[in-house]
């Protein structure tokens, strides 16, 4: 029988978050003499978020219902387009499901469609995969754990949903995974979305609550896939998975159809804005969704510090040091600073 493996059996490379966008302590460490607030765009998180609303008191006061967590897999499947709410795990964030996921198959060989998030190749790793990075869509069908990103991040590639439910079935085939991230498909080609498909098997697809209602802090996601994973995913969780408070807020957000129209409309205005405003200072926008904008060019470090110097952050690789990433300003006077600080760096170059 094998030993159960413990967090002391993975090495501390693979256990060690690498650093993410949002981090305004990380901020102020690179540019302590940058004027505050910063103007944060190193997320793709939505400036404007879903209108916040008093909760019930009971929300907190008690145990999350099993009949509210049942209404949120029904509003869930509703808007993501899962086949039933059979088809739908709630889990506190995208990022717990993740090392879960990836457990669902026994640990093997893991290719990670990218350049992309890195959190994914570390969850494979977590859950005892050998992880390697592939830019070739095709040679995920050797893996026992395949992951794609779609749309991508940083870059906004979308790979087509035909080619996606092929490459399912041919891991279902094999009695292995391929796991779909569509965190940002809120703002992306909803005919590529594999959600509508995970019944077939061998998918999983993962969908994050608060990047688009921009209620990151609520820390809710989904995984959908056929109704035996599903079950095996909730039991790992047990009860009360999902807090109060992120129940009533999923429900209600992911219930708000206008809300949702309205809000892409105007994301896919500002993200033109945006572009628009990085041309005029010769930076081309070279992909991304109207959540963020990416940029690869050979003055992106420059870029990065001339920005940073004066309060506004923007996603730097260090992998990738020429490639930048720019969420949204969410009111007219960040809009103001980077369009003076954009000038800024012009005039210096």
């Amino acid at each position: 029988m094998k030993a159960i493996r413990t967090d002391m059996d993975i090495p501390g490379e693979a256990l060690a978050a690498v650093d993410h966008g949002g981090s305004l302590g990380r901020a102020r460490a690179l540019f302590p003499q940058a004027p505050e607030p910063f103007v944060d765009l190193s997320t793709g998180i939505n400036p404007h978020s879903y209108p916040l609303f008093d909760l019930p008191a009971t929300a907190l006061t008690r145990l999350p219902e099993q009949a509210r967590a049942d209404e949120l897999a029904a509003v869930a499947a509703a808007a993501y387009g899962a086949p039933s709410p059979a088809n739908v795990a709630s889990a506190p964030g995208t990022q717990i499901l993740l090392p879960r996921v990836c457990s669902l198959v026994k640990p093997g060989r893991a290719l990670v469609l990218g350049p992309t998030y890195a959190e994914h190749a570390r969850a494979a790793r977590i859950a005892g995969h050998e992880v390697e990075e592939t830019p070739d869509f095709d040679t995920l069908s050797a893996a026992d754990l395949a992951i794609v990103v779609n749309p991508n991040n940083p870059d906004g590639r979308v790979i087509a949903r035909r080619d996606l439910t092929e490459l399912a079935s041919r891991m279902e085939a094999k009695g292995v995974l391929l796991v779909v991230d569509e965190a940002f498909m809120d703002v992306g080609p909803h005919r590529e979305s594999v959600a509508g498909d995970v019944e077939q098997g061998g998918l999983v697809v993962l969908r994050s609550f608060g990047k688009f209602f921009g209620l990151a802090g609520v820390r809710l996601g989904f995984a959908l896939a056929d109704k035996e994973t599903v079950a095996r995913l909730a039991g790992g969780f047990g009860p009360w998975a999902v807090s109060g408070p992120a129940l009533e807020y999923g429900i209600r957000a992911l219930s708000d159809a206008d809300w949702q129209r309205q809000m892409r409309a105007r994301l896919e205005g500002e993200a033109d804005r945006l572009d628009r405003l990085f041309a005029g200072h010769g930076v081309e926008v070279r992909g991304g969704t109207p959540l963020y904008r990416y940029m690869e060019f050979a003055e992106a470090g420059s870029l990065f510090r001339a920005l940073g110097e004066r309060g506004i952050v923007l996603r730097h690789f260090s992998d990738r040091p020429h490639a930048l990433r720019a969420g949204l300003p969410g009111n007219d006077e960040e809009w103001l600073r980077l369009e003076a600080a954009l000038a800024g760096w012009k005039g210096t170059r």
